[in-house]
């Protein structure tokens, strides 16, 4: 009987620091998130939450589309939105085709029947350097949009992201349960 005891004390024990440990590692690794606004429709939805990665870009650099949450200088606020330009791009939109260092990029998130009704004013013509004076995304910074690009406050309006100020990168909507994806590009 002894014996017994003992077990599910050790077990009991492993398990409460087993729990404990998760929740430390959770803590340092990523953070929640719940999306407020329509900027990123149809990807991410008003209420959509979402688990977000702290730590890639300590190893890593962003990539282009990664959906990033980020908090501008002096705000309180953290936006969700796609990175589009990357330290040194050149970024322009003409027809709602994007290109990067003169070169035409398809963004797979956008779909075809959404330009269609927009007829080339989904996103909007413009270079970079009509928005920000610079001709390439600075060193250290990225071009972030939403991708409902007409309800959306992005790089457009309030220009490059510095990548220290991105949070993370968004891994993982696990709210509401039938949406559930690890995908955002």
């Amino acid at each position: 009987m002894k014996e017994k005891i003992t077990k599910r004390k050790s077990a009991m024990k492993w398990l409460i620091v087993t729990f404990l440990l998760v929740l430390m590692i959770r803590a340092l690794f990523f953070s929640n998130y719940i999306v407020e606004g329509h900027s990123m429709n149809p990807t991410l939805e008003q209420g959509n939450f979402l688990m977000v990665n702290k730590m890639v870009y300590s190893f890593t650099k962003p990539e282009r589309f990664d959906v990033v949450v980020f908090q501008q200088e002096d705000e309180d606020i953290h936006y969700v939105k796609r990175v589009i330009g990357l330290p040194g791009d050149q970024i322009e939109y003409k027809q709602d085709m994007l290109y990067v260092n003169g070169e035409q990029v398809t963004e797979p998130f956008i779909s075809p029947e959404r330009l269609k009704i927009f007829g080339g004013n989904f996103t909007g013509d413009f270079s970079l350097e009509e928005l920000t004076g610079e001709d390439a995304v600075p060193k250290g910074h990225v071009f972030v949009i939403g991708d409902n690009r007409l309800n959306s406050l992005d790089s457009r309006h309030f220009g490059f992201v510095k990548i220290e100020d991105i949070v993370g990168k968004v891994h993982v909507r696990y709210w509401p349960f039938d949406e559930f994806n690890t995908t955002f590009k």
